[in-house]
């Protein structure tokens, strides 16, 4: 057995995060189904303005859509939409056969609304409908304005990808947001096994952050110590008398996905965040050379234990050098709006520029 397949095994799901046109019409997405059981996938605007800007492969689209006066924002969403869907579609029967549990792909709206929770709402519900797939998760930043939308969306129906989660805490804001817009579906009497969302904690960033600042044993620890101390969070919450009242009414769990688990130091293992995060009722959503890495020589390290284990340990001793985990997640979070928003600037303006050349052609 292929050691992706005994993640599966293990009850946790392996997405990938990445998708291009390239990827799809040369059957390489089908085939990482077939052989190394992705059952879902994550994007978002740098992996889009990679997979535009580096390739031919949507010249023509770009062209026919650009000479129906779509531009910027507009015939991004109409490039990457129709990627999505073919992706969607190739994960149907994994949705269906999971009872919608697995089997999603995610798209982004504009990071220039991560402080605006009513236009994000708004764009969510464009978005979705547009789609015209069940198995799209629309993914709303968790950040203070963002949590707002989550909920109204929740309480609407429509699936949500929590991310830029970066601390246990801001697991839990997300985590409410999710069982508000529930519990008002339940007090309307509208279902609850219609809704789903999964809750994005952002893993490699903390590493990558604090790199040249600890001592060489505690390097590439603090990532691990926080994703092990959310999921206890998480593991109790769905142990919860709260929770447990909107699971008798078929509500679905909100569930866990480790996000950024590409290894950012050259130094560690490249599946350093695979094989030391596996956790049951969890996803884990990773770039797509870790994805090869760990189907050429993954290892199947130890289950995460639902109490956390060492996790507080671990932060106390980063406490000890001066390493703040609640504030330096807060700094994260809005580095990592920023970074999107960067990112969204770059697309459209390398959409601008192609669409500007292809014209000359």
């Amino acid at each position: 057995m292929k050691m992706t397949q005994k993640l599966h095994e293990l009850r946790q799901s392996l997405w990938l995060d990445n998708i291009s046109k390239e990827m799809l019409d040369k059957g390489i997405l089908k085939r990482y189904i077939e052989e190394f059981s992705i059952t879902g996938l994550t994007s978002n605007p740098t992996i889009f303005d990679h997979a535009i800007a580096h390739s031919h492969f949507y010249d023509r689209s770009i062209v026919e859509l650009s000479s129906q006066g779509m531009e910027a924002e507009e015939l991004f969403f109409e490039l990457a939409m129709d990627d999505l869907r073919r992706a969607a579609d190739l994960f149907r029967p994994i949705h269906d056969q999971t009872s919608c549990r697995d089997g999603w792909v995610s798209l982004e709206v504009s990071p220039l609304l991560a402080y605006d929770a009513e236009k994000t709402l708004f764009e969510a519900k464009r978005l979705y409908e547009a789609f015209q797939r069940p198995n799209l998760y629309i993914k709303i930043p968790g950040t203070k304005e963002g949590l707002p939308a989550i909920e109204e969306a929740i309480f609407e129906g429509i699936p949500i990808n929590v991310t830029l989660l970066f601390t246990p805490e801001h697991y839990k804001e997300a985590a409410e947001a999710y069982m508000r817009g529930l519990e008002r579906r339940l007090a309307k009497g509208l279902p609850l096994d219609v809704v789903s969302s999964v809750a994005s904690l952002f893993v490699s960033r903390w590493d990558k952050a604090t790199m040249h600042v600890v001592p060489e044993n505690l390097k590439n620890q603090l990532g691990i110590a926080i994703a092990k101390k959310t999921y206890k969070f998480y593991r109790d919450l769905l142990d919860s008398d709260r929770w447990n009242i909107l699971a008798q009414k078929k509500a679905n769990p909100q569930l866990l996905l480790w996000a950024s688990t590409g290894t950012k130091d050259p130094q560690a293992s490249d599946i350093l965040y695979v094989k030391n995060l596996i956790a049951p009722d969890t996803i884990n959503t990773m770039p797509e050379e870790t994805l090869l890495a760990f189907a050429d020589h993954g290892q199947i390290g130890a289950i995460l234990p639902r109490d956390g284990a060492d996790a507080d340990v671990v932060l106390s001793e980063f406490c000890q050098h001066g390493v703040d985990y609640q504030a330096l997640g807060e700094r994260l979070q809005k580095e990592g709006a920023e970074a999107f928003v960067n990112s969204w600037k770059d697309l459209l303006n390398s959409l601008q520029q192609k669409s500007s050349l292809l014209k000359t052609v």
